[in-house]
C-alpha cells in the first residue's frame, strides 16, 4: 500500500533538486517523472511525512549522482569524479575538513552535505554507523562499474552481482527507512549469515528487476553493467533469452528470500537472541524487505517514466542532466 503523501513528496523533492542546482530547470517535469516520491511512498510505510520527503530528496540526489557518473564515463571526464567522491566519503565519515577545496562548492557535494546531516541527526547510533559504512561502499561500487566499462573488459557474473548489490544504492536508503520506522536490528544480529542472506536475496531481486527495466538504455550505449547484457555476452544469448534468464534468476532469489525468512526464528535461537525487541525488529525488517521488492517493481511499472523516456532508451543523457554540473565550483 502506497503512502498517500507520495504526490506531494515527489513535488517537494523535485523543487528541492531544482533549488539546489542539481537539474536543468526547464526539464523539471521530466525529472519529476522519475517518481522518487512515489518510490519513497511505496517503501516507507509508517514514516512521517517529513521523513518521506527526506527519503524522496535522497532518492532524487542519488539519481542525479548516478546520471552524472554515467555522463563522466561517456564523455571521458572521470578525472572530475574523484574529488566529488572523496568529498562525499569524507563528510559522511565525519571528516569534513578533509573535503577537497575543489569540490566544496559543487551542488552534488553541498546538497549531499545538507541531506547527510539531516539524515544522521534522525538516526539512532546503530543505524548511523551502518549508514556511514554503506555510503562509501556505494561510491566504490560506482568506481567498479566504471572499470567494468573499459574497452574489452567484462566482469564475471559473480563479480557483477557483488558490485550491483552496492551500486543499486539500496543499502543507505534501507537504513533511512528503518530509522523512520523505528527498526533497530542489533549489530551482532545484523552481521549474522542468516540476516546477510536475507538482505542480499532481497537486494538481488530488486537490482536484477531494475536491470530488466533499464536494459534498453544500457544496451544502446554499450554499458555492460546490466545482468541481461552480461549473460547475453557470456553465454551467447539473444537479449530476449537473456531477459528470460534474468527473470528465472529473480524467481530463484525470491525463493531464497522466502527460505531465509522461514529459517530466521531458528537462526535467532542459535544466536541466543532472546530479547523480544530484537526479534520483533528482525520480523519488521523482513516485512520491510518485502515492501521494497514489491514497491520497487510497482514503482517501475506504474510511477516511473525514466525507463520509458525516448532519450534514455536511446542511450542518450536525460534532458534534465546538467552537462556542466561537475565543473561547477
Amino acid at each position: 500500500m502506497k503512502d498517500p503523501g507520495g504526490d506531494r513528496a515527489n513535488a517537494e523533492a523535485t523543487a528541492w533538486a531544482v533549488g539546489r542546482g542539481l537539474i536543468e530547470t526547464e526539464a523539471t517535469e521530466q525529472f519529476a517523472g522519475i517518481g522518487f516520491g512515489h518510490l519513497a511512498a511505496r517503501v516507507g510505510r509508517g514514516a512521517s511525512y517529513g521523513e518521506l520527503v527526506l527519503l524522496a530528496e535522497w532518492m532524487a540526489w542519488s539519481f542525479v549522482l548516478d546520471d552524472q557518473h554515467d555522463l563522466l564515463i561517456r564523455s571521458g571526464r572521470l578525472d572530475g569524479w574523484q574529488p566529488l567522491s572523496d568529498a562525499i566519503a569524507h563528510h559522511v565519515g565525519g571528516r569534513p575538513a578533509d573535503v577537497p577545496a575543489s569540490a566544496r562548492g559543487n551542488p552534488l557535494v553541498s546538497s549531499f552535505v545538507e541531506l547527510c546531516d539531516r539524515i544522521l541527526a534522525g538516526m539512532p547510533p546503530v543505524l548511523r554507523d551502518r549508514y556511514r559504512r554503506h555510503v562509501p561502499r556505494m561510491l566504490r561500487s560506482l568506481d567498479e562499474e566504471a572499470a567494468n566499462r573499459r574497452p574489452g573488459h567484462r566482469p564475471t557474473v559473480e563479480e557483477y552481482v557483488l558490485t550491483r548489490r552496492h551500486s543499486s544504492q539500496l543499502l543507505p536508503m534501507m537504513d533511512m527507512v528503518e530509522a523512520a520506522q523505528g527498526v533497530e536490528v542489533p549489530e551482532e544480529v545484523d552481521a549474522s549469515p542468516a540476516l546477510e542472506e536475507l538482505a542480499w536475496s532481497a537486494i538481488d531481486v530488486i537490482s536484477w528487476g531494475n536491470d530488466v527495466f533499464s536494459l534498453p538504455k544500457e544496451h544502446s550505449c554499450g554499458d555492460t553493467n546490466n545482468l541481461a547484457v552480461l549473460l547475453a555476452d557470456r553465454h551467447g544469448l539473444t537479449l530476449s533469452e537473456a531477459v528470460r534468464a534474468v527473470e528465472e534468476r529473480i524467481r530463484a532469489r525470491v525463493e531464497d528470500f522466502l527460505a531465509a525468512a522461514r529459517a530466521l526464528p531458528r537462526a535467532l535461537d542459535a544466536l541466543g537472541v532472546t530479547d523480544p525487541a530484537a526479534r520483533t525488529a528482525v520480523e519488521r525488517r523482513v516485512r520491510g524487505y518485502e515492501d521494497w521488492m514489491v514497491g520497487a517493481d510497482l514503482w517501475q511499472r506504474h510511477d516511473c517514466t525514466r525507463y520509458r523516456d525516448e532519450r534514455f532508451a536511446a542511450g542518450l543523457e536525460a534532458a534534465y542532466t546538467r552537462p556542466d554540473l561537475v565543473s561547477v565550483a
